[in-house]
């Protein structure tokens, strides 16, 4: 079995030689037979044909398969997308008026759809010829060299320009111009980067433990295995067109803590901490998506992985959904409705034939995450694990930043810490390996008196929104702007003594999860006295850790100019709120 070599995107300050610039890690089979499938049905031998055949080094749907099949995959047929990539077509396109590609379906297609395997969306509807970039940042890792590079690209955009932290431990950059991308893609490499792979039918950013490697009650340091898969996805920045041609997205995590804060639930794969007999490794959950017709919450494969075995397994389930997921209804393509047709036992058996040595252990009983356990605050100052030492977690406001706030981020982490920050899923930002002499100069920052507060609000702390239609042309409402004052509106109102998550998303592609929020709001187009106006479906009852579920719809349809009256009731009558009039009467 190949190895795999992996480049680390940051250094692990302030023990650099806990870990090597770069590391290996060898894919061992496992021990034990898979289990014949028992107490399902039976699936035919013709369902169970590849419906993709490789050609020329890319991988395409066969003939017999393209009826009935959706736009996406006719734009991938006319054209392989990751030749934008693999074959310079990115130059020749970047040197083409935006009348001239507009002239032409195929390049009207390569800007709307292909160019989203490069990590490039369009803002047609609100930023007509502007791009958002989405990079690959594995683990929420990056460098201060990363941060400053870029805010040197948003910067000449203007007000067009800005950035986002995303709830994949992500960034995403606004404002990108076609005629840039090329000597953009340049400096991306540079400095250790790559937007390949990011969007459309392609695994996303894999997400990990924000407090990898410094956490003194991590379970595993998560960054190996996250920078492991990313590196295999995208072949080194090579691109690797094996699994770019996926049914639809595809989400993957590998839980580091106890508190689980890379959400396993809703991911299509997530390894869960387990021994057994003596080895480390991980069990397998499966198929958590979001879409507008359908969420569900990810299920256990039985399967058990050691460590060494991180990427095989990954490959195997990512070519079992390339080869025999459906491509018609979008709203049906996601893994889980495979992992329903042929259910779960059917779906590992696929998953067994494209391992090597064709073996998969069953789960096993040694889960090493612990059920009860109370989600630990990461805002704020923390000890890590080496003496000495704090990691500072700062609340960015709906996770937006422009291109002088990430200056100002990378210059304190190269003068407070190790040149290095954190991305969480939550749109927020941890400076690690923070001496403890520097703590106090560090909270006196302008950037964090001003801006990034340590301690913000009670309810501003895991508020969490996705875009909004400020940019993204799917969205129905504005989000950012709106979720702030929003809630700066019922801090007025009422006075809560402990954290409530609520999540903003604006429409019901769910980018910003409002399902495992305590409160979400699902944007929409509602009647108030006669006039369409923005809105949102309220979400109620979220949950995140062991015992995660995901929330119900409590109300439809609710104009946004009546939303605060509705949270009000909803904190004050399921989390302990007290209305602020009471609380200064008892005072």
């Amino acid at each position: 079995m190949a190895s795999f070599s992996v480049k680390f995107s940051a250094t692990s300050l302030p023990n650099p030689n806990r870990f090597s610039r770069t590391a290996k890690l060898h894919a061992t089979p496992p021990q034990t037979v898979a289990v014949p499938p028992s107490g399902e049905a039976e699936i035919a031998s013709e369902r169970l044909e590849p419906r993709v055949e490789e050609k020329d080094g890319y991988w395409v749907l066969k003939e017999k398969f393209r009826q009935g099949i959706n736009p996406a995959e006719k734009a991938k047929i006319e054209k392989e997308p990751m030749k934008l990539f693999m074959e310079n077509g990115i130059e020749d396109l970047a040197k083409i008026s935006l009348e001239e590609i507009e002239g032409s379906k195929l390049t009207k297609d390569d800007i709307d759809v292909r160019l989203k395997w490069l990590g490039l969306f369009h803002r047609r509807k609100h930023h007509y010829g502007r791009f958002m970039m989405r990079l690959k940042l594995p683990n929420g890792v990056t460098t201060s060299a990363q941060t400053r590079y870029l805010a040197s690209v948003i910067r000449k955009y203007g007000k067009d320009g800005c950035g986002d932290v995303t709830t994949r431990q992500n960034w995403q950059i606004r404002g990108v111009v076609l005629p840039d991308v090329p000597e953009i893609l340049k400096g991306l490499d540079e400095v250790g980067l790559t937007s390949l792979q990011s969007g459309m039918d392609n695994v996303r950013n894999p997400v990990g433990n924000p407090l990898a490697g410094i956490d003194p009650h991590e379970i595993v340091d998560t960054r190996p295995y996250t920078n492991l898969l990313s590196q295999y996805v995208t072949a080194n920045f090579r691109g690797n067109p094996a699994v770019t041609n996926l049914p639809r997205k595809w989400n993957v995590c590998v839980i580091g803590s106890h508190d689980l804060y890379e959400h396993p639930h809703i991911n299509d794969l997530a390894y869960m901490p387990a021994s057994k007999d003596g080895r480390f490794g991980f069990n397998l959950l499966v198929g958590g998506f979001f879409s507008p017709k359908r969420c569900a919450e990810a299920v256990p494969l039985d399967a058990w992985v050691p460590a060494d075995d991180v990427v095989p397994v990954c490959k195997a389930i990512l070519e079992a959904y390339r080869d025999l997921g459906t491509r018609g209804n979008r709203q049906k393509t996601r893994m889980m409705w495979l992992v329903d047709e042929l259910g779960v036992e059917g779906f590992r058996a696929e998953v067994v034939k494209r391992m090597p040595q064709q073996k998969l252990d069953r789960e096993s009983t040694e889960d090493l995450v612990q059920k009860q356990w109370e989600r630990r605050e990461y805002l704020g100052v923390h000890p890590q694990k080496q003496e000495g030492y704090s990691f500072v977690g700062l609340h960015i406001p709906v996770g937006r930043v422009q291109a002088d706030d990430m200056d100002e981020l990378a210059r304190l982490a190269d003068n407070y810490g190790s040149g290095e920050l954190r991305l969480t899923v939550e749109q927020n930002i941890i400076i690690p390996n923070v001496e403890n002499s520097k703590i106090e100069s560090l909270l006196n920052e302008p950037l964090l008196k001003n801006r990034f507060s340590t301690n913000p609000p009670i309810l501003m702390k895991n508020l969490v929104a996705c875009t909004g239609n400020q940019f993204c042309g799917q969205a129905i409402i504005e989000t950012k702007a709106r979720s702030m004052k929003i809630t700066e509106e019922v801090q007025r109102l009422v006075s809560v003594t402990k954290p409530v998550r609520m999540h903003w998303t604006g429409c019901p592609n769910s980018c910003g999860q409002v399902q495992v929020a305590d409160i979400g709001f699902m944007g929409c187009l509602t009647r108030k006295e006669g006039k369409t106006v923005e809105g949102a479906d309220v979400y109620l009852g979220g949950r995140i850790g062991s015992d995660s579920h995901l929330g119900d719809v409590y109300k439809k349809s609710v104009p946004c100019e009546d939303l605060v009256p509705i949270i009000v009731d909803l904190l004050v009558n399921n989390f302990g709120a007290v209305p602020r009039e009471r609380e200064e009467a008892e005072d």
